[in-house]
């Protein structure tokens, strides 16, 4: 088994699950019942692996009902996987996984009727129209939502006798968001709903995840857009290697990460950081190519010396913010820190 980093370990007050289990213990569970002291998806010790590859290694996590939960990690973290596990389209290597109170595998029919699916690429028939689809996949359900209202609600009512292949990227990203909806499920997956979305469709996303919540339903979300993320979840889980490394609100994240006062800014990659942090006295950091964070506040003497050792080397200043540390500083601390020390 990899050892656990020290960076993760310093999130120990908000990792793992609200109960504080250790992975694959059964306590505070209720299999068989709908949503056992409100718990929605309960996953405990859950790995997967493909061969001499694992996915996903012990990993425990629960989401409520009423709960937004965004599920991040770079590429090869083991969220598709997860995913697909809840689904029921992955049977686990170790473990349990209760969606509803039940097992997506054995229980896959009665679980489908309850659970709402929005894929990062959906593909259906070329010729099919956005109605035509509703009403099918309506047809699957034993209480479908209206199809026509839904049209409305994802803004597809120009578009509703449009051949699927003649939709747009972002239609055909608002259809499959109505497909997933389409059954009133009482827990929703959506893997990175906003790809592909202008302003407009990304703002329809937000406000159909609050209307969810409001209902009642659990949403769990995957997506590499961070700030979208923190608009609409309640609470995250940060996952690396198929491991989680830490789960709580983006504030509790901030505040375990340390979380204080910081200046961020872009600016041309390759900035001699250590040269600036004298300049400023406050720790400097390149999180990634071409952003920067000081962790100091932003007193006017601060700027002034950013923008005087910037302008003494002829480059420009963009995009200058202050405040907290932001989840994507927490995500990139927590993954490179992981990996960092994995590595050594």
């Amino acid at each position: 088994m990899r050892r656990a980093s020290s960076a993760a370990a310093n999130f120990a007050a908000v990792t793992g699950s609200d109960t504080g289990r250790e992975p694959g213990s059964d306590t505070d569970r209720s299999v068989g019942s709908d949503t056992g002291h409100g718990v929605a998806v309960d996953i405990a010790g859950l790995r997967v692996s493909y061969g001499a590859v694992t996915a996903v290694d012990g990993l425990t996590l629960q989401a409520r009902a009423g709960e937004v939960l965004g599920l991040l990690g770079p590429n090869g973290a083991g969220k598709t996987t997860t995913v697909e596990t809840l689904e029921g389209f992955r049977r686990p290597s170790a473990g349990t996984v209760r969606v509803l109170g039940l097992d997506p595998v054995s229980d896959h029919d009665r679980l489908m009727t309850r659970l709402g699916v929005m894929l990062q690429s959906c593909r259906l028939y070329s010729a099919i129209r956005p109605i035509e689809a509703l009403r099918l996949f309506a047809s699957y359900y034993p209480d479908p939502d209206d199809p026509e209202a839904l049209l409305d609600r994802v803004g597809l009512r120009s578009r509703a006798r449009t051949a699927w292949r003649k939709l747009s990227g972002g239609e055909q990203q608002r259809l499959a968001l109505a497909l997933a909806l389409i059954g009133r499920p009482e827990v929703v997956v959506l893997d990175e709903p906003t790809a592909g979305l202008d302003l407009d469709g990304r703002l329809l996303v937000r406000a159909i995840v609050a209307g969810l919540r409001e209902a009642g339903a659990c949403v769990v979300l995957t997506s590499h857009e961070l700030t979208e993320v923190e608009r609409v979840v309640d609470r995250v889980a940060i996952v690396d290697r198929g491991r989680l490394l830490a789960c709580g609100s983006p504030a509790e994240l901030a505040v375990a990460a340390g979380g204080t006062a910081e200046v961020r800014f872009s600016a041309p990659r390759g900035l001699d950081v250590a040269a600036l942090a004298v300049t400023l006295r406050a720790p400097v950091r390149e999180p990634e190519p071409g952003r920067y964070v000081i962790e100091a506040a932003a007193d006017p003497g601060l700027v002034a010396r950013l923008t005087g050792w910037l302008a003494e080397r002829d480059v420009g200043l963009a995009d200058l913010q202050t405040g907290p540390t932001g989840l994507e500083d927490v995500f990139l601390r927590l993954t490179s820190a992981a990996r960092s020390e994995e590595g050594a």
